[in-house]
Formats: structure tokens, C-alpha cells, sequence
């Protein structure tokens, strides 16, 4: 079973999508199963994950509601106030749709830099595996350090770590990265999407060259056994097609045995989305 990942749907509006600026015109309109599901066929795609875009409880109850309706996704990674007083009951309300496999806040956004370590938040996070739910973590990559602090206050918690933590691929920058990235793989509870990086690349000229040597970085750091294949579509169309970052992917991993290729490509998504 071949799954991606990683992907949005959006209802477009200019309040409630205020990330999408103007350099970004193409995504500024309805993203909807109906415009995922070609994609997924003519790339052999058994079905994907819905991420959610927007901090709202009822972005959530808008991805399982699509998710009932379109077989072809998988489950959803939605948003719940982990750092309410009321966590508990938002947990009870959406975990009993079992198509809820993960939750997701935009960390990379908060303007506290110590927000993944807030006592609020991490009683809510420390909830999440009574209802068996994943924590996506969407950061730039100088929070790596603090979402190490973050994973070991939760050992027996399933992580996901999201675009590889973002480097910065457009300025060449390695380090302190893949360091930090490393100490992060150690973390044996955590895996990582191979997704995001065509638009943390030259959006104007993306190449699969530049985007070489952080993948090799990735799976050398947590293996094909914990790397799943993610598109980020529709975001990915600001820099490519869906179709040439999955090329690419393929690209990378044709080396590797077939077992290693379907870790990647759907196994490991599998395995850490309950799917």
C-alpha cells in the first residue's frame, strides 16, 4: 500500500489562509478530494493522510468529515487545543472517530520560541496515547534543540516530525541542522516525513540536486524503517507538480531494497498511523 503522508484541503479564504501571500497565487483557491484523487492515481498512490491547515477545532471535524466521505484518505492529523483547560473532552469528542490517527499545532508559528515546552501544552501532549493519537511536529529547524526536550518529556509518545524540520535550503546551510537533526533520530519513538522541501528550496528553479544531500542526511539519520514519503500537496505546486517531487523521491530510494522502498513509500506511514 502506497500512501502519502502529507496533504492539505482547503476551502480558500484571504482571513483564514493569511500564509498564503501573494507570491503564492496559485494555492489561493479550493483544494478538495475531487482535485487530490487524479494525482494519486497517475502516481500510484493508495491513499493519503489529510494534515491539518488551519487551528481550529471544526478544521478538524471539516478533514474526518471528508475523510468518511473519500476512501482514498487514510485518516487525518488534525488540530485540538492541547493547551486548553478542556483538552480532555476535545480528546473524547474527536478520538472516538477512528479516522483521527494524529494531532497538530503550528509551533514554527508561536511567537514564544519555548512554546513546544510550556506546561500547558504538554499536559495536553501527554494525553495523546491514552487515545492512541500520533503528535505531528511542524518546526523550523533552530527549534530542533527544544523538540528534543520536547520528545523526552514524552518517551512512550509516537512523534512525527514534519518537512524534516524545515532546513535552510535556499542558503546551502547544513549545519546546525543535521546536527541537531541526528539527536532528534536518536529518539527511537520518532519518525520523519520525507515531504516539504521543494518550497524550503529556490521555489523559481528547484532541482532535485539541491535537495540531494538533505535527504541523504535524512535517511541516514532515521533509516528507511522510520521515513515515510509525504507530497505536502497542495503546497508543493508553489515550487512543482505533485508528479516530479514523487519522481524524485522514487529517484532517491532506487537504490535501497525493495522492503526499504516500501517502508518509505507507505509501510512506515502505516505502521506509525495505526492506518
Amino acid at each position: 500500500m502506497n500512501i502519502d503522508a502529507h496533504q492539505h484541503f482547503w476551502k480558500y479564504t484571504p482571513a483564514e489562509y493569511g500564509w498564503i501571500g501573494e507570491e503564492m497565487s496559485l494555492l489561493r483557491r479550493d483544494f478538495l478530494p475531487t482535485d487530490l484523487r487524479p494525482n494519486l492515481a497517475a502516481a500510484g498512490i493508495d491513499g493519503s493522510i489529510a494534515v491539518q491547515a488551519r487551528q481550529i477545532a471544526r478544521e478538524t471535524a471539516w478533514l474526518l468529515d471528508l475523510a468518511r466521505q473519500a476512501d482514498e484518505i487514510r485518516g487525518v492529523v488534525g488540530w485540538i487545543p492541547l493547551a486548553s483547560a478542556d483538552v480532555r473532552g476535545e480528546l473524547e469528542r474527536f478520538a472516538a472517530d477512528p479516522l483521527l490517527k494524529g494531532v497538530r499545532h503550528v509551533v514554527q508559528d508561536e511567537p514564544d520560541e519555548n512554546f513546544i515546552l510550556r506546561e500547558d501544552f504538554n499536559r495536553g501532549v501527554a494525553m495523546l496515547r491514552e487515545f492512541r493519537l500520533v503528535y505531528d511536529i511542524l518546526i523550523f529547524e533552530r527549534h530542533l534543540p527544544r523538540a528534543v526536550a520536547f520528545v523526552d518529556r514524552h518517551p512512550q509518545q509516537v512523534f512525527v516530525l514534519d518537512h524534516l524540520a524545515k532546513p535552510r535550503i535556499r542558503e546551502g546551510e547544513m549545519e546546525p541542522w543535521r546536527r541537531n537533526l541526528f539527536a532528534l533520530a536518536e529518539r527511537e519513538n520518532v519518525y520523519c516525513k520525507l515531504s516539504g522541501l521543494v518550497t524550503e528550496a529556490d521555489v523559481q528553479k528547484p532541482s532535485y540536486a539541491s535537495l540531494q544531500p538533505y535527504m541523504e542526511t535524512v535517511l541516514e539519520a532515521f533509516g528507511p524503517g522510520r521515513l515515510m514519503f509525504g507530497s505536502d500537496w497542495p503546497v508543493c505546486l508553489h515550487a512543482c507538480p505533485y508528479a516530479t517531487w514523487l519522481t524524485w523521491v522514487r529517484e532517491f530510494i532506487a537504490s535501497l531494497s525493495p522492503h526499504e522502498q516500501a517502508r518509505i513509500l507507505g509501510d512506515t506511514a502505516a505502521e506509525a498511523y495505526n492506518l
